[in-house]
């Protein structure tokens, strides 16, 4: 009964994350095309209100648009309803009922039966349910209006954080949603889950950490299940409403860096899930990687797609993973369309680390991100950078992707976020054409004992600690992770904070942070003086530390650490950052190209480098491929048959986003998020830019 969206001409509007069900991010308006595109002009602006620079904040929200409003997220995750076709703010909902916040929304998701519409949107620990005609909360909804999602996991997770990032995807009058936990030891688990969307009561759950009894059992240690977390769907899902499917993809392990507590293939981390939307049974499932060591979650949803074989049409999924691989199986059965094989990887040598011999590589399509860095991939930017990374890269580990984490420094690339990121790809129907932009920028990770064996300092012992616990959910060298949305950067937190009040919040906890009371003395105040840049000449004794923070996790990662040359660019070759057409009748490129660049390179005379980017693209049958994305904070419009740009809008902040597209009165509107900061860290932005032809 309920709808993914009732507008009365659904191609014409854009109601579902991805623009629909099948998350193809495919438009058939073609008023916008190649002949006119360069004419392309703001034709509204929205500036939200709550944007913070310290900590910098963001947008990733993809907009739905339902007849004639834009629904969308602020900075501080704030539900507006705009005018689609003027900008003009018809409402707003205020989870934090006025108080500051920030972290990460993609978007929300849209139900209507008869005059009864909603929206569903996650802030913090809480699903909401809003009414769509006046932002206000539809009071017989869970508990006046919310759903707490650290209820009905099957296990208490009251004290660890739980939200989704992504919004969930409708099927009837179930909400299917998925959520971000954090990655730290002892983690939640990211089971899946489907409420009713009238009551916000539990319909179903898919155990993605399975319990005794259920299929993948047997892929951990027996008791594997009540205490490992993650394995869970961030990145969103998609919908085949006819065969009644929904596919997903799913995360890692935690913790995500170390698996000797875990010793298996571990399933359901890493897959690709084709689950019953009514009952949420499995029909089949595929894995992207074996015993995750490197944090390679699936982070987008599956692209349903239909390629061409020998003149016959087959439905068809395409995942695309941060491991730059693209995986293609057969919608019904799971079979791959292109052969896929166990090839063997390097093995770790940490003690107690049981790596998976092998990893699965599709024979087709090529990889879209680059996959090996040795001293043949070391940059030529200039000799002065190439002979400056050679000199730092002879004491690491160099070769091709699935360097386990060691005790010795190791290149990953692709990096710990892709590849592939949470934009996906969008899909051309009628090209049968998949649009995927992959970063190409190198990281490296070493591991540490999670507990010194000696006496140490207290900067060094909270370092550990921080890296240990802290990091889950604030980031590594304390920027954000931007899929625990609760919790704020510590990168200034000297700006913010007294080292008392850090103190204070250790012993008693605070919202979803829990207490570390059990913790010594000296171990808080060890976080404390690296979160401070403190503590460095202080020397603590082994006998002083209770290692609670190491729990079954012996070995903790020092950080995703950029590689960079002395000026601050990649370390590796050049394009750093690529957008790629992919025919996926015959698993080839159809072409290649940079996407953005580097402002300084730029004014050097260089060509296009390519960046990091983050969000992702859209496909229209005007023959246009729009999508942001990219460091130098630039909307580009690119040819989907050549890959030529052909129109770019330099905005004031990064688009680190989706677009969407929409007609209103005959006119077509391209619209996106020019939020900023986030993971590229650049300076964060407020906007929503909403483009259209001169009238």
């Amino acid at each position: 009964m309920g709808l993914q969206g009732n507008a009365a001409d659904s191609h014409r509007s854009w109601p579902v994350y991805g623009g629909d069900a099948e998350g193809t991010k495919y438009s058939a308006l073609k008023q916008i095309n190649r002949d006119n595109v360069s004419r392309l002009k703001p034709a509204w602006i929205y500036r939200c209100d709550d944007m913070t620079t310290r900590p910098a904040s963001t947008i990733e929200c993809n907009p739905i648009i339902v007849d004639g409003v834009v629904y969308l997220t602020s900075p501080g995750l704030r539900l507006l309803a705009l005018d689609a076709a003027t900008g003009r703010e018809r409402w707003r909902f205020d989870p934090w009922a006025g108080s500051p916040s920030r972290g990460v929304n993609r978007g929300v998701t849209y139900w209507a039966d008869s005059d009864d519409r909603r929206i569903l949107f996650v802030a913090g620990p809480f699903l909401y349910a809003v009414n769509a005609n006046d932002g206000r909360l539809v009071t017989g909804f869970g508990r006046d209006g919310k759903v707490d999602l650290r209820d009905g996991l099957d296990r208490d997770v009251f004290f660890l954080p739980v939200s989704a990032t992504t919004p969930g995807i409708v099927y009837r009058d179930l909400l299917i949603l998925g959520s971000a936990v954090g990655e730290a030891a002892g983690g939640a688990p990211g089971h899946i889950r489907a409420f009713d969307v009238r009551t916000g009561e539990r319909k179903w759950i898919f155990h993605t950490l399975p319990h005794p009894g259920e299929f993948g059992h047997d892929t951990w240690p027996p008791e594997a299940w009540k205490t490992i977390g993650g394995v869970n769907c961030w990145g969103g899902m998609t919908l085949d409403v006819g065969r009644g499917l929904v596919f997903a993809g799913t995360g890692s392990a935690s913790y995500d860096h170390f698996g000797g507590n875990r010793p298996g293939q571990n399933l359901f981390a890493n897959c690709v899930l084709a689950l019953r939307a009514d009952t949420g049974e499995r029909v089949w499932h595929f894995q992207t990687v074996h015993h995750d060591l490197w944090d390679y979650d699936i982070p987008c949803p599956p692209n349903l797609v239909t390629v061409e074989r020998n003149g016959h049409r087959i439905d068809a999924v395409a995942q695309v993973t941060k491991t730059g691989n693209l995986f293609v199986f057969d919608r019904d059965t799971g079979e791959p369309l292109f052969p896929i094989e166990e090839r063997p990887v390097p093995q770790s040598d940490l003690p107690g680390e049981e790596t998976w011999p092998t990893q699965p590589f599709p024979v087709a399509p090529p990889a879209f991100a680059q996959q090996r860095f040795t001293t043949d991939e070391v940059t030529d930017l200039n000799p002065a950078a190439r002979a400056a990374v050679l000199k730092e890269l002879a004491g690491m580990k160099t070769g091709d992707v699935f360097i386990p984490p060691g005790l010795q420094a190791a290149v990953a690339l692709p990096q710990f976020n892709g590849g592939g990121e949470w934009g996906g790809a969008s899909f051309d129907p009628e090209t049968r054409t998949l649009f995927v932009n992959a970063s190409n920028e190198a990281e490296w990770i070493s591991m540490v004992p999670a507990k010194p064996a000696g006496d140490t300092t207290l900067a060094a012992l909270g370092s550990t600690i921080y890296g240990a616990i802290c990091s889950a959910c604030h980031g590594f060298d304390r920027p954000p992770n931007p899929n625990a949305p609760s919790f704020a950067s510590l990168k200034n937190i000297r700006e913010r904070l007294k080292p008392a009040e850090v103190l204070a919040l250790l012993e008693t906890g605070r919202g979803q942070m829990p207490s570390f009371a059990t913790y010594s003395n000296t171990e808080k105040r060890a976080v404390t003086a690296f979160l401070f840049g403190e503590g460095g000449g202080e020397r603590v004794p082994a006998s002083e530390l209770t290692g609670n923070w190491a729990g079954r996790i012996p070995f903790v990662a020092t950080g995703h650490k950029e590689f960079r040359d002395p000026e601050g660019f990649p370390a590796n070759r050049r394009p750093w950052g690529t957008l790629t057409a992919i025919d996926l009748d015959h698993g080839k490129f159809r072409w290649q190209v940079p996407l953005g660049t580097y402002p300084e390179l730029e004014q050097r005379g260089e060509p296009p480098t390519g960046t990091f980017n983050m969000g992702g693209s859209l496909v229209t049958a005007g023959g246009l491929v729009f999508i942001g994305a990219a460091m130098d904070e630039r909307f580009h419009a690119y040819d989907r048959a050549t890959g030529k740009i052909l129109w770019e809008y330099q905005m004031d902040a990064g688009g680190y986003a989706t677009p969407a597209t929409y007609e209103i009165d005959g006119r077509q509107y391209v619209l996106i998020a020019a939020g900023g900061g986030g993971k590229p860290e650049t300076k964060p932005g407020n906007a929503y830019y909403c483009f259209a032809l001169p009238e």
